[in-house]
């Protein structure tokens, strides 16, 4: 039996009228993503110049983070730095130009260091002193001006005159003569400073006065032990300083002087001294201050005589693109006679830096700074503070040194001297590692938590070419090897003394 037609639909009775009905759309589905990478098979790809693996390889699994992987396998090429800065050489592991910008480097983000201080280790011989002069000289080319407080070995004297600059030769008989008790620049225009101003001027002098004379009294010994200096001595040392200063009587003009003017006026002291310093007689005093005296005398007639116990006699150029200050002539004197004058020289150095305009770039070289640092706990203090402050000043602070053990033995293991020295360590976040024999080495990789491959990196590799070295960049570590240029290598040139062995 034949089924009749229903008739037609709504979407037909209308379709014959010319309206369609809208219609649900259809839901669009996904495509594939191509594959970034594709499976091979085990044995390799069946084509023709392909090869093929016999066996089955063996892998072992590991699951971790991205920073554990940087832990495991430091040596992996880090992200290249900025391409800012003294342009060094050739980072062997990414076999890119590896550029130099601690300032630079302090205000990128993307550089893990916090400060701009650099501490540089290498065995004599290795290309250290190449390489900091090399990085000061390309720098110069950004607006730095280096300052070279103290060149034990005159290494600096034909840098300076590639530059047209003499530099100053101190020692014994020299014309010479430097006051690391001057005002600096804080003493200008004295006489037109309002009262909170001349306070406030008068507070660092004096403070950095007694930094250096803290330091000086403590480089000397009785017996076995260094000389003491308690808070007694800081209130004689200062209320004699504002004395002779002429500061402890409102003068408009503030009188320079020196430290044998110091120890004759505690060899000597006035009833105002006496008074102020509250000792019941002249008699009391002259008692219990015969340490401090003794120890002053000692350096005035000592070590210090004829060196830094006069007003300065010479003027410094500081637009100039370097200064440095020659000391090889106290070399016969001892390295106590070493220490003392750098660590006169850092006070004097500081004082003449104290006002500068904003913009005005430096890089003060340390060379051989532990002989300063064994003069005791007050020079460690004194190299510390300045470490500190690079960022606020503007300063580079480039500390050369053979060794750890240069630094750490300036006391005993457990000493306060020897724990700030420490700290040194991690006050610079840049630390150039030269070569160096395998103790050394492994001294440097665990005080430093570098790892073995550090450590034969810097026993091996670093020891088969002149200016290879580790440069630790924060917690980054590059390989590189300094590349000078033809003028570079002539006034950076060291060998003189042994090239007829040739």
């Amino acid at each position: 039996m034949r089924t009749p037609p229903r008739g037609r639909s709504t979407a037909q009775l209308l379709a014959d009228f010319g309206h369609d009905l809208p219609t649900k759309p259809e839901p669009e589905r996904p495509g594939k993503e191509p594959y970034l990478f594709h499976a091979s098979p085990r044995r390799g790809q069946r084509c023709p110049g392909r090869g093929w693996n016999p066996a089955r390889t063996p892998v072992v699994q590991y699951r971790m983070t991205s920073d554990q992987a940087a832990a495991w396998w430091p040596f992996i090429a880090n992200p290249p730095l900025p391409p800012t800065g003294a342009q060094i050489g050739i980072d062997e592991l990414s076999g890119g130009s590896f550029y130099a910008d601690p300032l630079g480097w302090v205000l990128d983000d993307t550089v893990p260091v916090t400060n701009p201080n650099v501490i540089t280790f290498g065995k004599p011989g290795g290309g250290k002193s190449t390489n900091t002069k090399n990085f000061a000289t390309l720098m110069m080319d950004f607006g730095y001006k280096v300052f070279v407080l103290g060149d034990p070995k005159d290494e600096y004297e034909p840098l300076c005159r590639a530059f047209g600059v003499q530099p100053f030769a101190v020692g014994p008989g020299m014309s010479a003569r430097i006051n690391p008790l001057d005002f600096g620049p804080l003493g200008d225009g004295w006489d037109t400073l309002d009262r909170a101003e001349a306070q406030r001027r008068a507070g660092i002098i004096f403070r950095r006065w007694l930094t250096l004379i803290r330091g000086l009294v403590g480089s000397q010994f009785v017996g076995e032990q260094r000389v003491p200096f308690g808070p007694t001595d800081a209130r004689v040392v200062e209320s004699a300083l504002a004395q002779l200063t002429g500061y402890v009587d409102g003068h408009h003009t503030l009188h320079v002087t020196t430290i044998p003017a110091l120890w004759q006026l505690l060899a000597n002291p006035t009833d105002q001294l006496v008074t102020e310093c509250r000792y019941a007689s002249t008699r009391q005093f002259l008692d219990e201050t015969r340490l401090l005296r003794d120890a002053l005398g000692q350096l005035v007639t000592g070590a210090l005589a004829g060196l830094f116990d006069a007003p300065t006699t010479i003027a410094v150029d500081w637009t100039a693109p370097i200064q440095s200050f020659s000391l090889s002539r106290l070399e016969p004197l001892g390295d106590e006679a070493m220490g003392i004058a750098l660590t006169c020289l850092s006070s004097w150095g500081r004082a003449m830096r104290e006002i500068k305009a904003p913009g005005d770039l430096r890089i003060n070289i340390r060379d051989e700074m532990w002989k300063q640092m064994r003069l005791g706990l007050e020079a460690v203090k004194s190299l510390d503070a300045d470490m500190r402050f690079s960022r606020r000043d503007g300063e580079i602070q480039f500390v050369v040194g053979h060794k750890p053990g240069d630094m750490l033995t300036v006391g005993e293991s457990t000493s306060a001297a020897t724990a700030i020295a420490k700290e040194l360590l991690n006050l610079a976040d840049l630390k150039i590692l030269h070569g160096q024999d395998s103790s050394v080495a492994r001294e440097l990789a665990d005080l430093l938590e570098l790892g073995p491959i550090a450590e034969h990196l810097m026993a091996d590799w670093a020891t088969q070419r002149k200016g290879r070295a580790l440069w630790c960049v924060g917690k980054q570590i590059y390989k590189v090897q300094t590349v000078l240029h033809p003028a570079a290598a002539a006034f950076t040139y060291t060998n003189q003394a042994i090239d007829g062995a040739r």
